[in-house]
């Protein structure tokens, strides 16, 4: 498979690696408004570089994916460029900057016979499906409460635009959605939504998100711009035992059995090897994807969902109201 990367930034190196590690996928070039970026990644990745997308387009020749790594406010202009060129379109989290503009684009790929792959990539950490197989499995019981934290210092990207809320959507769009998607992954549609956000300074923010799922699962989300050195936690409670994981530790998966020994460590579950990283096996998943018509394991509507419960938090902290899901919705028509 043919693929085409825009945006040669942080994401899109990433990316890049990971395309080389992939038997099935060959990187062919890589598009960027600077030059010089795309130059030294595509140096490194023996790809062709460009110095825009229709350069690209005139140049690389036929391709069978184009995969954007861009800002998320130029999401949608792009995968629907992209939609006239490749028959499947790869686009980093968040599918786009609002509501509006996620429906646009699918609706846009469904229109032209297009395959859309979006990359909320943790549910392809392994501790992360280890935790959601273990749910699954029984092993803490009927699980009621969940707790996760994830952040670390503020991001830089080109033009700084994370510090401009209007194209990134802030902490609750751009860093809480990870977990949004994968709690939903795990537990079903969310029915509502409570969510207080401060900025602490300038470049700073720090997010506190309640969740109450339809099946009764009550999840408290910690998100942070604010603090050195990124980390993420998660913690599901049930009434036969607990999960623990933290990246911090540095044994960070643990069961913990309801009838094990209060002075005990409880049952360890080994902490992944990571012989291949959780973009790659994102990645491999979409070209298998592609290749065989198979449904990925996330899907364009499951990123549309993570951007409604995202919008919901963000109304709720302009409100200081919580907000129901299904109100929304039909506010919405």
């Amino acid at each position: 498979m043919k693929v085409l990367l825009i945006g040669a930034g942080t994401m899109g190196a990433v990316h890049a690696a990971s395309y080389s590690t992939i038997k099935d996928a060959e990187l062919v070039g890589i598009a960027d408004f600077s030059t010089e970026k795309a130059k030294a990644l595509a140096e490194e990745t023996g790809a062709q570089a460009f110095s825009s997308f229709e350069e690209a387009m005139e140049l690389a020749g036929e391709v069978d994916v184009i995969d954007i790594c861009l800002p998320t406010y130029l999401h949608k202009e792009f995968v629907i460029k992209a939609a006239e060129h490749a028959d499947s379109i790869i686009c980093e989290k968040p599918l786009a900057r609002s509501l509006e503009e996620a429906r646009e684009i699918i609706d846009a790929c469904k229109t032209k016979g297009k395959r859309l792959f979006v990359g909320h990539v943790v549910r392809f950490f392994q501790e992360y499906t280890r935790i959601k197989e273990l749910v699954a499995a029984g092993k803490v019981g009927k699980p009621g409460v969940v707790r996760t934290s994830r952040g670390g210092v503020f991001p830089v990207g080109s033009e700084n635009w994370y510090a401009d809320f209007e194209k990134s959507g802030g902490l609750v769009l751009d860093l809480l959605l990870h977990d949004f998607d994968y709690l939903r992954g795990c537990f079903g549609e969310v029915k509502r939504v409570f969510a207080k956000k401060i900025p602490l300074a300038e470049q700073r923010e720090y997010a506190l998100v309640t969740l109450r799922f339809q099946n009764g699962v009550i999840a408290h989300l910690e998100g942070t711009w604010a603090h050195q050195g990124f980390s993420s936690a998660i913690e599901v409670a049930g009434d036969e035992g607990i999960i623990d994981y933290n990246s911090a530790k540095s044994s960070p998966l643990h069961l913990v059995k309801k009838d094990a020994e209060t002075s005990g460590a409880g049952v360890e579950v080994p902490e992944s090897p990571l012989k291949a990283s959780p973009y790659q096996n994102e990645l491999a998943h979409f070209i298998h994807c592609i290749k065989t018509g198979e449904e990925p394991l996330v899907t364009a509507e499951d990123a549309y969902r993570a951007i409604e419960i995202a919008t919901a938090a963000q109304t709720s902290c302009d409100t200081g109201e919580p907000v129901e899901l299904n109100k929304q919705r039909i506010a919405k028509g």
